[in-house]
């Protein structure tokens, strides 16, 4: 007997109609992938990104369909999905629309710690997985409570790029949980991911400087080369991961803060 269709709305706002227990998935956001594999799902899930690294076992078995920005549109095509989970930032929106001519694509849009809880219960929903998803937020939402902050407030600024320098504005999940762990991020000002310079950083003269683990790769050559130029300024390497990934992994993001703020106060 064949899926009756659901209509259903994304965090754009655009109805789309899937299966009411989607079969043939194809996931084209890492993190959003592991919240599948977390789900419960695994047959379900056909076609991953080269950038969806974990669960490790996917990322060798499962069909990888290009990058999050050049999806290999004839792949997906060919493995017939019933349902693509998308992102408006991490995804091309030309490509959405490409995609959406053969397939449903349903696509978050995250800036906030709410509404990453609000995308986590709607992919349990559409995919059958509520009663996992309810059990996930649980998770999340106790750890959370219990996430420490910095005491004082101090100020700061977050790197996600080199050459330029990149930023991350106020309207972006990771000056969220920046916020969350008592920080005060320096360029507000900015939207999404300006770029800055080291003048920038030198006048906004933040009290930590927190080098992040990716997209760009940053090590400790990277800090010695900035302190010389923010001689006040306390610079940290920091898991990219444990501030921008918006699903699952952020059960675990209130004990690295935890860890970071013991390390750093």
């Amino acid at each position: 007997m064949p899926n009756s269709l659901l209509t259903v709305s994304d965090q754009l706002g655009r109805e789309i109609q899937l299966p009411s227990q989607p079969k043939r998935i194809v996931s084209l956001v890492p993190s959003q992938t592991e919240l599948l594999f977390d789900l419960g799902l695994d047959a379900e899930v056909l076609g991953i990104t080269k950038f969806c690294i974990y669960p490790e076992q996917w990322f060798r078995s499962k069909t990888r369909i290009g990058g999050t920005k050049d999806v290999n549109l004839e792949l997906v095509k060919s493995l017939e999905p019933d349902l693509i989970i998308a992102n408006k930032e991490e995804n091309e929106k030309v490509q959405i629309e490409a995609l959406s001519a053969f397939a449903p694509v349903w696509v978050s849009d995250i800036v906030n710690y709410t509404e990453a809880l609000t995308m986590i219960r709607s992919v349990a929903q559409i995919t059958g997985r509520l009663a996992h998803g309810q059990e996930l937020l649980a998770k999340i939402e106790k750890a959370f409570e219990q996430m420490p902050s910095h005491p004082l407030h101090p100020s700061a600024a977050y790197l996600i790029w080199k050459d330029p320098y990149m930023t991350v504005g106020s309207d972006t999940f990771i000056h969220n949980i920046l916020s969350l762990a008592g920080f005060q991020n320096c360029f507000t000002g900015g939207l999404r991911y300006p770029e800055i310079t080291v003048a920038d950083l030198q006048e906004k003269a933040p009290e930590f400087l927190f080098l992040s683990s990716e997209p760009y790769p940053f090590k400790m050559k990277h800090i010695k080369d900035l302190q010389a130029q923010l001689p006040h300024t306390k610079i940290h390497l920091v898991n990219g991961e444990m501030f921008s990934w918006y699903g699952s992994r952020m059960q675990f993001i209130p004990s690295y803060i935890g860890k970071l703020l013991q390390s750093i106060v």
